[in-house]
């Protein structure tokens, strides 16, 4: 099993905003993930836990988003033939985290 790529988003809006955008944010999420030919199987929330589940090139990757005051959590788990995708999922989750999360 591969190490799960793990991203930690700082963030100063609290809890209840942070999880407000990442609500917002999701179906753009699934609209921008569909055109590139990724499905999102499964995204339920557990208080302030998103747990989620992707198919991509016949794989399944799963994992979770956890909301916290201060910062967010991103763990996703993936077969070893999706890691070698690691450091692009990488930038996209801190980029796009990021962008979400900053205080406007």
């Amino acid at each position: 099993m591969v190490k799960p790529l793990v991203v930690v988003i700082p963030h100063q809006l609290g809890r209840a905003e942070a999880r407000r955008r990442l609500e917002t944010g999701l179906g753009s999420a699934q609209e921008l993930l569909g055109k590139a030919g990724i499905r999102m199987a499964e995204a339920t929330w557990q208080g302030d836990q998103l747990n989620f589940l992707v198919g991509a090139m016949n794989q399944n990757v799963d994992g979770q988003i956890d909301v916290d005051e201060d910062s967010v959590r991103v763990e996703v788990r993936m077969p070893m033939l999706l890691s070698l995708f690691a450091g692009k999922v990488r930038a996209l989750i801190d980029t796009n985290g990021t962008k979400l999360l900053t205080k406007k």
